[in-house]
């Protein structure tokens, strides 16, 4: 499914929100809450392939837990140095500093205490990676964590490789995992068959939530605006940006 998302990806501004809010299948998704995520006996883990992921995938999800006191540990695949090719303006060096710097500010909105955890692997590689971050996961998972990451078939291909090596650690240290969609939305019709709808859950966001995750959104500046250096637009459309402000996100959940 990556290729075939990865090119409707960089076209357009993708399904619309009218669209999505009028499907039965999402209407009909069972309700949960923020208790379904908490690990008594461990830790919520939020693994992101690039930062800004673990925001669009589960920033309420976040900010509940944080707000209820529980432990959450975001842990960044890479550090999203390949977000702007041939930009003049975010060259990868900049990038690099830059991203992870958001990713803080953003984190501090949702009111995450634990500093983000970088694995540093090289962003559009984690193919190449995948035995590493299986080794690294591993040694960060324990018995009695949760793990939340983005869904196998998202469409882009560090998003299904960095969720492939979630699923493979998950079972090794015995964790209960959670996928969400992020690229999903944009690009796979509400009626297509490879949604596992019936493993899916629904996480209401109230109204202070919902504006937590809208300021941790914001601070990701640089993938917000236009690049003049090359003519693109902002890899965060304003379509994407809509999707983040709805109230509820979505997780497909896994026995563990």
């Amino acid at each position: 499914m990556a290729a075939l998302g990865e090119r409707v990806i960089q076209a357009g501004d993708g399904i619309s929100e009218f669209e999505w809010q009028a499907s039965p299948q999402l209407a009909a998704l069972p309700q949960a809450s923020w208790q379904d995520w908490a690990a008594p006996e461990g830790r919520v883990f939020v693994v992101a392939p690039h930062p800004d992921d673990e925001v669009l995938a589960a920033g309420g999800l976040m900010a509940q837990l944080a707000a209820a006191g529980h432990d959450v540990q975001v842990v960044a695949v890479t550090d999203g140095g390949a977000s702007h090719p041939g930009s003049r303006l975010w060259p990868q060096a900049r990038l690099l500093e830059q991203r992870p710097r958001e990713s803080g500010a953003a984190l501090r909105c949702l009111g995450v205490r634990s500093a983000c955890l970088r694995l540093h692997l090289p962003d559009g590689a984690i193919a190449v990676h995948r035995a590493t971050l299986v080794r690294r996961l591993c040694q960060l998972f324990a018995p009695g964590d949760r793990v939340v990451t983005t869904w196998r078939w998202d469409g882009h291909p560090d998003h299904e490789e960095t969720a492939q090596a979630v699923a493979e650690a998950a079972a090794r240290r015995h964790v209960r995992l959670f996928e969400a969609p992020v690229w999903a939305w944009h690009w796979c019709l509400p009626s297509d068959e490879r949604w596992p709808w019936s493993r899916a859950r629904r996480l209401p966001l109230d109204l202070a939530t919902r504006e937590r995750k809208q300021r941790a959104v914001q601070a990701h500046a640089s993938q917000l605006h236009p690049d003049p250096s090359t003519g693109r637009g902002p890899v965060l459309r304003p379509s994407i940006v809509a999707r983040a402000a709805r109230p509820f996100e979505v997780f497909f959940a896994h026995d563990g």
